[in-house]
């Protein structure tokens, strides 16, 4: 991936990244959040009418926003979603500020998939950054924040706001669709065990993958950030 005038600048930038443990720092609780998240869509069919708050805490996707927010306050909805949403992207965030395009790089080959998507995503970044942390704060944009140099108190600022805009917006579509939201809710509760079995079955095979690639995967991108290897890049397919 060719350096955009974005990263090449904080490239500059990156005399003395953080060592080694400082990366599994930041990479041990991306992927442990990674499977809790798995987790909560392997049991959503169980949870998402009788623990709503539970299923929002796990995995705060758009989906399960979308299904559990008429059931619930709007205290507890917006302080748990908030959290949620925005818990992992000080991570993804500190690895870009940190490692740069080293770990742009590593990320497009771990998701490969992903890669031309990605390219795409930089290009944009480069001309509308703010705009972008506020209407998707997703893992990759946060990289590119960090890579950029962005300040932390702008990031911080720019992806809260924009996640609560979000959030008040699904707040606003459950209102609007509460009587087709109550059907898929119905649906659910009347298949329940075989849409459990089929949720579980998926979550084990992701979380297997997961579990045999997160220690080889921190060890690659620490190793192309000390220059210890060749290829750091060569994973299998991409996590969710």
């Amino acid at each position: 991936m060719p350096d955009s005038p974005v990263v090449a600048d904080r490239t500059q930038e990156q005399r003395q990244p953080p060592g080694r443990h400082t990366l599994k720092l930041l990479l041990v609780p991306i992927f442990a959040l990674i499977i809790v998240a798995n987790v909560g869509d392997a049991l959503a069919p169980r949870l998402v009418d009788t623990h709503p708050l539970q299923l929002l805490a796990m995995n705060a996707r758009n989906r399960n926003a979308i299904l559990v927010t008429n059931s619930l306050d709007p205290f507890s909805y917006y302080v748990v979603g908030t959290l949620r949403l925005l818990l992992s992207d000080p991570l993804f965030f500190l690895i870009g500020y940190w490692y740069g395009d080293t770990a742009l790089r590593w990320m497009e080959k771990r998701t490969k998939t992903f890669g031309q998507s990605m390219r795409q995503m930089e290009g944009w970044f480069d001309k509308a950054a703010y705009p972008l942390v506020f209407l998707m704060p997703n893992n990759v944009i946060c990289l590119f924040a960090g890579a950029a140099g962005m300040s932390a108190p702008a990031f911080f600022a720019v992806n809260t706001s924009g996640t609560l805009v979000r959030l008040y917006l699904i707040r606003r579509l459950g209102e609007a669709f509460e009587a087709p939201i109550d059907s898929v809710l119905e649906f659910i509760k009347d298949y329940r065990t075989p849409l459990l079995i089929l949720s579980i079955t998926v979550f084990t095979v992701m979380t297997v993958n997961e579990l045999r690639r997160s220690s080889r995967d921190i060890d690659e991108l620490a190793d192309a950030i000390e220059g210890d290897g060749d290829d750091p890049t060569d994973t299998g397919p991409p996590a969710t």
